[in-house]
């Protein structure tokens, strides 16, 4: 690495010098370039003028030292730059420096020739890693003198300067390259007068320096005094000749050269560096003497050192790895001390035991550097200790030891702080326990009273404040947890003292779940206080709720109509509801309640008994207000039964009238379509009464069972039930008579319109079918044939249409069957489809017979003009004479062959159609048979021309492959004649007579072939000459030639054959006999050899080449054999020498194979031996190393000093004998194995019993030291475990001793939490006694079973005793200490709290505070009763404190002072007693007052707000609003009745008042009498309004008769105008039924309760009626502002008011004088308001819902006619049916009321769609045409809904329909009068639409 380096800096600072040549010149040129002065001018040709003689130098030196190593290969070169151009002998030179081989020169002057030679070299020294920076072959070849000087420098330094180095005797420092020779010169030189060398220029001028050299090695040579420095030419010359004449250094500079001003350095170096290398190599021989004088004292010194450096350094790796165990120990002690003294031992080890061994490391590191150097300096190999006791290997352990070393120091200095740490954790823990402890002792004290007070607020208060002491203590939970995690982190950290520890934190854990369970237990006491208060405050409030639902139960009102009962039901459903909802809070508050009462030993918050009282008396409330409900509701079902059936019977009266009318219609219908209608009609109809047939017999049925039950009104109802069913049979039998009429007329249309759909058909058909045309051409024809089939098809599938319609005729009754329209309608129909079916078939055969004979002519005339082409085709080709054209011609005809057969197909295709088209009787038999015949013969002339070419072809393609042949097999012959000729080469010897015998029977393989060959070419000559006449002559000609050419080569291989014979065998023979005896002789070789295994690799291999030897000799077997058979035959009967010799060598050959074989098996048995010898070893290597393990594990386990430490060792211990169990049997394996190959009589059987007694030994001696080990660490862990117990018993005796001896207990603030915690010590000491006893048992029984651990035993229980007893004695000394102390503590205690909470108690009953008013007076109050509880509970311990002064009086001295506290408490108590009675008749007279004046107030606010109601004005303006305003009058007046007690109350409280003639008496008065005035006025003006509005009621009422009257009659007009007058009678008769049954209800009612005052209507006289009259034209509402559940007077039954039986019926209307003015707009509705619609127009309908959530049966796009009129939308099939009146499928137009209408946005397949959605279900989608109508159609639908809307809640006076303003619309008032108001709504919309007559114009 330092050679490359040396020589990468030479040849930089080489490309330096030449870089900084052209450095300068470009310098030089662009200064003359700036500045052309003449000083410069001159510097510049100087500098040149200097460079170009350097270069000359150089060049010449260059020359000389190339010249000098050419001469070796006798070469020079005269011009540096010229002579390397070719590259030749700088090849040379490179070769001669090098010692290496280059690659050869290329030949050649060519440029190419030089750039390839000058590549190699400079590759060349690329490879030796020489670096030629911005140098190519190019620029040498180009002679380009810079770098050609440039590279022989380069040269020069890597095989000549780079490998001088030098050593200095001072530093030893090693220089190189120039540094290097420059010092080695100034080391020659030094001490020669006037030779100072420092550098390689100026130093050499004189020539001193090169005589001085040349006379430091030869001084014989100069007589350097005599040199004179002045003299440099004659010194100069003087070395030069000298070194060239005795020293044999070519002379490469002349003394002109150096004696300049700046020498060249590298001439100069170049030069120096031949001294160098000429005295080095002369000092090497020097040396070389007397190294071999020193080798042999140096060895034996070195063995000597070898032997001292192992021993040192086994002895040192030894210690380090001992120490290193010793360091690696980790347990340290748990306690600061024991810390503090391993770490003083280990710094005694740092500063004590390791330097003496660093010493000896480093003498380790400088013997083995001695012992190295020495043999290195003796050439010897150099010494490496073995492996693990190298300087490395011992480096690495001291490395481990430092390493070790340094964990250990910090393991112990982390170790040191850790138990520094503990210990300070450890006092802080005991500074926070002791604060806990006095913490939680006092607040157990606070938790333990209870004082909560005997209402919800003082309860309340109580409440929070226990929840601000859990809040404290909860907060003071992370305290107690400190102290907790300090102890946990101490028992983390393993602490030596945990056991005090752990003991001091479970106490404070014991007191801190104490306080929570005192606080707990406060929690649920007050909490079930609070629960208890709570349940009395809601039982309070249901008693006042029950008391408010029994008034309005006791009612006696049950309604007087149907809509008056439901009213008053609804409102019973609700109270009852409310009932049913109060059961649910009893039974909550009756369970809360009893939760309180039960009776156990537990907590109780109040006497159970008043509990129980309060819940029964819940309970019995409850109950009598359910069975007040449960009457009323019974008495208000019946009433509700009665008037309900007279409803439903007025109901089903009129539906059966309605629907009477209708079926006694004639109409059947015009046509399909009417006739259709009027049955979907009816049978529209009979579903509806099938429908009503279930709620009329139900209503049938609920009259009947109240006549069974013996109503009132039984007659009456049997009447009306008769009534309605003889009406219900006549309406059936007209239903089943109007259904026959219409079925046999739609049966007849049906057949009718089914007729003429068939004649149409027919008519269509046979205009089909009666077609001639047939077509022009195939194509046409298949269309029409297409055509014919789809009819042919549809004409057959009409059978059934025909069918079905004979049928339709059959089900017709006799007479229209029978008669002659539809008989003969049948019969003209069957002969039409006759007629149609005959044509169809003839159609079919001639279209058929068409298209056949197209087909015909189209295939005819296709295979016509194939054959046309193909004809010329053959026609016109002409046979070729050359085998190339005959071939392409052969091809062409084998193309044609596919061709021929599809047109062979398509003739037979066209033959096969022209028959069946003769044989089927074709029109044009005669040109199809034409047709035929015409292609059947051009096809035959067509097949004869193409095989007569085929022929032709054939027979000249057979003549060229026959000439063909008989060239290739002339040519075969000739060649195998030739190979035999050459056999005539081979010699006779046994190599010769193999080569030809293999060739020879090659040869007949070959010529057995060309026999065949000629045989063929016999047959084909032959017939090829009789088909060929004319080419006979040429064909026999060719077979002839190849017959003599055959004839020729067999007598050749004939007379080759001969001359073989004898020689071959006996050659063969011997040939084989050489080959096997030299195998033999190798096999033997092999067999023999001595090779001994040494592994049982090399066993396995052995035996393996052995076995293939034993093969190999079995393979040769067969050969060995013959060898015999055939030197017997051989030499038989020869005396010949050279035979007899054969047969000695045959008798040496037997020799030889019979010891081949006893070789091999001695071999086989030796190889065996050893190999079971190498398994053995194999074995026995593994048992050695088991042994080995088990006995070092033995040696090395200790006795453990702790119970965990003893575990682990004994588990380890058993681990490790399973492990030798496991292991023993290998071993006893490889004990039997050397067993049995000693008695086999293995060679190596004596080592083999010495290796198994070994391990056999060793063995049993493990075995039993493993067994003695594990019993001796079982005998250390039981005495582990027993130490243990005692350790942690002196531990908690040690622990509780500290809390035994502490006498904090002087202090009296926590004196009795410290009694009670002595306590629980007393009992945990006691309870762990138990743990003495075990350990004492345990001792006993180990000394027993141990006798060895007798002392440490017995001395450890000792130690425990006597522990055991000082703490006992010390706890009974502390017991009895504080016993004696909280007797007097408890007492002086009690006194302080009483006299602390007497002197609060005196400050609270001196105030003058009695509350400002009523809120304040009652929280006064609270806190007054708060205070008289805790007097009471304070007495109770002032009677306490006599007994604790009793029992101190015999303890303590002061027995007089301790019962004088007691007296001042006591009398200090008696004087509060007095304060706190007067203060509480003040506060309770102070209530009293301000409690009445709130209640005044009340009252006085309370008459103030009903005032203005009964001062009111407003009396109604119609019936409903007069009725609403009666009762809300008659709800004021028992409001007032109700109040009056609480009045009277307010009077007998102020008189009271009044009498204790307090401060505000007046006032009092003053208030008292504006609250008479008050009540005094309300109840007069209640009196006058109730009047006023019965007045009101009067001429509402007969508002409201008049317009019923007037309604009635204009909806009677149009029955009138009819034939029914006997039912418009007797429906009038049932009007007056009804009325009689009404006024027999009203007397039964009126016997069975009470009489109440109700308003009777009377008839007003004529002025009275006049002015009535002008009411209604200002303000009589229609019906739907006018509810008849208002009407007192009189009922609405079925539409008609009922009066009392002394009233007359109505007779005329009252408005009969305006009647013949308005007689049509009172009547009916005009016909311009009947026909009008808000929109109508053709629309895309989809039926998407039927009912929620249930989608429509059809759900297709329907195109109708909507029409949108009266809040209804009907539709229609178009505008016609909607100007009839004819709905689209008989649907029923749908009502708009609720329903909604948007776009339907969630719908995406069509457009402008919109949905409308209706009450019951129903849900539709409409598509409009554009985005205008579909939004037109919205508005238009939200109108309608809107319109309705506005009706129902539009102004009174609004005129309705373009009616009268007098009266009510007619549809509006049947909508009201009856629940089925929508269902009459469209029967009568039906009956406007079907009526046969015309309406009134």
């Amino acid at each position: 690495m330092m050679t490359t380096v040396a020589a990468d800096f030479d040849h930089m600072e080489l490309q330096q010098h030449y870089s900084s040549n052209d450095t300068v010149n470009n310098r030089w040129d662009d200064e003359w370039d700036n500045e052309n002065s003449s000083a410069r001018l001159f510097e510049r040709s100087r500098i040149k003028a200097l460079a170009d003689e350097r270069e000359a130098v150089q060049k010449k030196t260059f020359t000389k030292w190339v010249n000098s190593h050419l001469s070796r290969v006798s070469c020079r070169i005269t011009d540096l730059y010229m002579d390397l151009r070719d590259g030749r002998m700088l090849i040379k030179l490179l070769e001669v420096l090098s010692g290496e081989r280059l690659p050869k020169p290329t030949k050649g002057r060519m440029r190419i020739h030089c750039l390839e030679n000058v590549d190699k070299a400079l590759q060349f020294l690329k490879e030796q890693r020489v670096h030629l920076e911005n140098m190519g072959s190019h620029d040498i070849v180009d002679g380009n003198h810079r770098l050609v000087l440039g590279l022989i420098w380069t040269i020069i330094l890597r095989f000549q300067i780079q490998d001088i180095s030098v050593e200095t005797e001072d530093n030893k420092e090693k220089r190189s390259a120039k540094d290097a020779l420059l010092l080695w010169c100034q080391m020659k030189t030094a001490g020669y007068p006037n030779v100072n060398i420092h550098n390689f220029t100026t130093s050499w001028r004189d020539g001193m320096a090169f005589n001085a050299l040349i006379h430091k090695h030869r001084p014989d040579l100069i007589d350097f005094d005599k040199l004179k420095k002045s003299n440099a030419h004659h010194n100069l010359q003087n070395a030069f000749n000298l070194a060239e004449q005795h020293l044999g250094l070519t002379s490469l500079l002349d003394p002109e050269d150096i004696s300049v001003d700046h020498p060249d350095e590298k001439s100069v170096i170049t030069y120096v560096v031949t001294y160098y290398h000429y005295f080095s190599k002369m000092k090497a021989l020097k040396v070389e003497g007397k190294r071999i004088g020193k080798v042999l004292d140096n060895a034996i010194e070195t063995e000597k050192m070898v032997e001292k450096y192992e021993s040192l350094a086994s002895d040192l790796l030894e210690w380090i790895e001992q120490t290193i165990i010793i360091l690696n120990n980790r347990k340290f002690a748990n306690s600061l001390l024991g810390v503090q003294q391993q770490l003083q031992a280990f710094n005694t080890y740092r500063t004590v035991e390791k330097p003496p061994k660093f010493t000896e490391k480093g003498n380790l590191e400088v013997l083995l550097f001695t012992i190295q150097s020495k043999m290195r300096a003796n050439n010897q190999k150099v010494y490496m200790p073995r492996e693990g006791k190298l300087i490395s290997d011992i480096n690495k352990a001291w490395e481990r030891l430092e390493k070790a070393e340094h964990e250990r120091e910090l393991a112990l200095r982390t170790e040191l702080i850790r138990q520094e740490k503990l210990e300070q954790l450890a006092r802080r823990f005991d500074r926070k326990a002791a604060m806990r402890e006095t913490w939680l002792s006092e607040n157990q004290r606070l938790v333990s009273q209870d004082n909560f007070g005997f209402d919800l607020q003082a309860v309340e208060a109580a409440t929070k404040k226990h929840e601000a002491i859990e809040t404290d203590i909860a907060a003071y939970e992370e305290r107690v947890q400190a102290v907790v995690s300090v102890a946990k982190e101490l028992d983390v950290e393993h602490y030596h003292d945990i056991k005090r520890i752990t003991a001091r934190k479970d106490n404070v854990i014991r007191l801190w779940e104490y306080l929570l369970e005192l606080l707990k237990a406060r929690r649920q006491r007050l909490e079930m206080n609070l629960g208890l208060q709570r349940v009395f405050q809601e039982m309070l409030h249901i008693m006042d709720w029950m008391d408010e639902m029994k008034m309005l139960l006791l009612s006696q009102d049950y309604g007087k109509h149907l809509l008056g009962v439901e009213d008053l039901m609804q409102k019973h459903a609700l109270v009852e509801a409310d009932i049913a909802i109060q059961a649910d809070r009893v039974k909550a508050v009756a369970t809360n309640a009893q939760k309180f009462s039960i009776n156990d030993d537990g907590y109780k918050p109040c006497d159970p008994q008043v509990i129980l009282d309060r819940v029964s008396h819940l309970d019995f409330c409850y109950q009598e207000l359910t069975q007040l409900a449960a009457e009323r509701r019974a008495r208000l079902e019946e009433s509700r039964r009665l008037w309900k059936f007279f409803w439903d019977m007025a109901e089903e009266e009129g539906w059966i009238r309605e629907k009477e009318q209708i079926l006694s219609s004639l109409e059947h219908g015009k046509d399909l379509t009417g006739a259709l209608r009027l049955l979907s009609q009816q049978r529209a109809l009979e579903d509806e009464m099938t429908g009503r047939a279930g709620h009329l017999q139900q209503t049938i049925t609920e009259g009947e069972a109240m006549v069974e039950a013996g109503h009132f009104a039984a007659t009456k109802i049997q009447d009306r039930i008769a009534d309605l069913k003889a009406q219900w049979a006549a309406l059936e039998q007209l239903a089943a008579a109007r259904k026959t009429r219409l079925e046999g007329a739609l049966a007849l249309h049906q057949f009718q319109a089914d007729a003429d759909d068939v004649d149409a058909w027919t008519l269509d058909a046979l205009r089909i079918v009666s077609s001639g045309e047939t077509g022009h051409d195939e194509f046409s024809t298949q269309a029409l044939v297409r055509k014919h089939k789809d009819a042919a098809a549809e004409v057959a599938s009409y059978r059934p249409v025909i069918d079905s319609l004979h049928e339709q005729a059959a089900s017709l009754s006799p007479e229209e069957a029978e008669s002659e329209e539809v008989r003969g309608r049948l019969a003209g129909i069957e002969e039409r489809y006759r007629e149609v079916s005959e044509l169809t078939k003839l159609r079919k055969q001639a279209l058929q017979d068409a298209l056949a004979l197209y087909k015909m002519f189209s295939e005819a005339n296709a295979c016509e003009v194939w054959i046309d082409e193909k004809e010329q085709w053959l026609n016109s080709m002409e046979i070729p004479e050359k085998l190339e054209d005959l071939e392409v011609v052969q091809h062409r005809f084998e193309s044609l062959e596919p061709e021929m057969n599809n047109q062979a197909s398509r003739v037979a295709v066209v033959n096969q159609i022209a028959r069946q088209l003769t044989h089927n009787g074709h029109p044009s038999q005669k040109d199809i048979k034409t047709q035929q015949d015409q292609l059947n013969n051009r096809w035959s002339q067509f097949r004869d021309l193409l095989d007569q070419k085929k022929e032709s072809l054939n027979s000249a393609l057979g003549v060229q492959n026959y000439h063909l042949d008989c060239n290739e097999t002339k040519s075969w012959i000739k060649e195998k004649t030739k190979v035999i000729e050459s056999t005539q080469e081979l010699g006779n010897d046994l190599t010769g007579v193999m080569a030809l015998q293999r060739k020879l029977t090659g040869m007949e393989r070959d010529l057995a072939a060309i026999e065949d060959k000629l045989g063929d070419l016999r047959g084909e000559a032959e017939r090829l000459a009789e088909e060929h006449p004319d080419q006979a002559k040429a064909i026999t000609g060719r077979l002839a030639e190849i017959n003599a050419v055959w004839e020729e080569m067999k007598n050749t291989l004939k007379t080759r054959e001969e001359s073989l014979g004898e020689a071959r065998k006996l050659q063969q023979f011997l040939r084989e006999l050489d080959d096997f005896q030299s195998w033999l002789s190798r096999t033997q070789t092999a067999i023999a050899s001595e090779d001994m295994p040494n592994t049982l690799t090399e066993a396995e291999k052995l035996m393996a080449q052995h076995e293939g030897i034993k093969n190999e000799i079995q393979n040769y077997e067969e050969d060995y054999q013959k060898m015999r058979d055939m030197g017997e035959m051989v030499t038989q009967g020869q005396t010949d020498s050279q035979y007899m010799f054969l047969r000695q060598r045959l008798q040496a050959l037997d020799t030889g194979w019979n010891e081949l074989h006893k070789m091999w098996e001695n071999r086989q048995n030796l190889l065996s031996q050893s190999h079971a010898y190498q398994l053995f070893l194999r074995d026995t290597k593994q048992a050695e190393a088991f042994l080995n393990n088990q006995e070092y594990v033995l040696a090395h386990t200790e006795m453990p000093t702790t119970l965990e430490g003893a575990e682990a060792a004994i588990k380890k211990q058993e681990d490790f004998m399973t492990t030798m169990d496991a292991n023993e049997d290998k071993i006893n394996g490889v004990v039997e194995a050397g067993r049995r190959l000693a008695s086999d009589g293995n060679i190596n059987a004596e080592k083999i019993l010495e290796r198994v007694a070994s391990i056999d030994d060793r063995h049993k001696k493990n075995r039993e030291a493993a067994v003695e080990l594990l019993m001796r660490l079982k005998d250390n862990r039981d005495l582990q475990k027993f130490l243990q117990d005692c350790q942690e018993l002196s531990l908690w005796i040690n622990e509780k001793m500290l809390t035994a001896q502490d006498l904090s207990y002087d202090e009296a603030r926590n004196l009795h939490s410290k009694w009670l915690k002595h306590q629980a010590f007393m009992a945990e000491l006691q309870s762990n006694k138990e743990w003495l006893d075990k350990i004492q048992k345990d001792g006993t029984l180990l000394v027993s079973e141990k006798p060895e651990t007798d002392a440490v035993v017995k001395e450890k229980l000792s130690a425990l005793h006597t522990m055991w007893a000082e703490l006992e004695s010390t706890t009974q000394t502390k017991a009895q200490c504080l016993f004696d102390a909280n007797k007097a503590e408890l007492f002086t205690q009690s006194c302080a709290d009483l006299d602390k909470w007497l002197g609060g108690l005196e400050g609270q009953i001196q105030s003058d505070d009695y509350g400002k008013d009523l809120t304040s007076v009652n929280i006064l109050l609270k806190k007054q009763q708060m205070l008289e509880n805790q007097v009471e509970v304070r007495q109770r311990e002032v009677v306490e404190l006599q007994s604790q002064v009793k029992a101190l009086g015999e303890e303590v001295k002061d027995a007089e002072e301790v019962d004088g506290r007691r007296q001042v408490v006591e009398k200090k108590f008696q004087e509060l007693l007095d304060p706190l009675r007067r203060r509480r008749n003040f506060l309770v007279a102070s209530r009293e007052v301000y409690q009445f004046n709130r209640d005044v107030e009340d009252e006085i606010l309370w008459v103030q707000e009903r005032t203005p109601v009964a001062t009111s004005t407003d009396h109604g303006h119609n019936l409903q609003t007069v009725q609403l305003l009666i009762k809300k009058n008659q709800t004021l007046q028992k409001e007032i009745q109700g109040h009056q007690p609480r009045i009277d109350d307010i009077l007998e409280r102020s008189a009271s008042l009044l009498q204790d003639e307090s401060s505000c008496a007046a006032v009092i008065r003053q208030r008292m009498a504006d609250l008479q005035e008050l009540w005094r006025q309300l109840r007069e003006e209640a009196e006058q309004r109730h009047s006023r509005l019965e007045e009101a009621h009067k001429a509402q009422q007969y508002y409201f008769d008049a317009a019923e009257a007037e309604a009635w009659m204009s909806e009677q007009e149009l029955y009138m105008m009819s034939e029914e007058k006997a039912k418009v009678r007797c429906s009038l008769c049932v009007q007056l039924e009804l009325l009689e049954v009404r006024r027999m209800q009203e007397e039964e009612e009126r016997l069975r309760k009470p009489p109440t005052p109700e308003p009777v209507v009377v008839l007003q006289e004529e002025p009275q009626q006049q002015q009535s009259g002008t009411i209604t034209e200002n303000g009589v509402p229609s019906d739907q502002d006018s509810p008849r559940d208002g009407v007192d007077g009189g009922e609405l039954v079925n539409g008609v008011a009922e009066r009392s039986s002394k009233e007359p019926s109505p007779g005329a209307s009252p408005t009969s004088g305006r009647k013949s003015k308005t007689s049509q707009s009172s009547t009916l509705p005009s016909k311009n308001q009947d026909s009008s619609s808000l929109l109508e127009g053709l629309l895309h309908r989809k039926h998407e819902l039927e009912a929620h959530n249930k989608k429509a049966s059809n759900r297709s796009w329907h195109n109708v006619y909507c029409v949108i009129n009266n809040q209804e939308v009907g539709f229609y099939k178009d505008s016609k049916a909607a100007a009839q009146g004819v709905p689209y499928h008989n649907e029923v137009p749908i009502s708009l009321k609720e329903a909604t209408c948007d776009i339907a946005s969630e719908y995406k397949k069509k457009k402008h769609v919109f949905k409308l959605r209706l009450t019951d279900g129903n849900e539709y989608l409409f598509q409009a045409k554009d985005e205008e109508e579909m939004s037109t159609w919205i508005q238009a639908i939200l109108n309608a809904t809107t319109d309705h809307a506005d009706v129902q809640g539009s102004h009174p006076g609004t005129p309705v329909s373009g009616r009268a303003q007098t009266l009510p619309a007619t549809v509006t008032l049947t909508t009201e009068s009856s629940p089925g108001k929508r269902e009459k709504d469209k029967e009568k919309e039906k009956e406007k639409r079907f009526s046969l007559f015309k309406k009134k114009q």
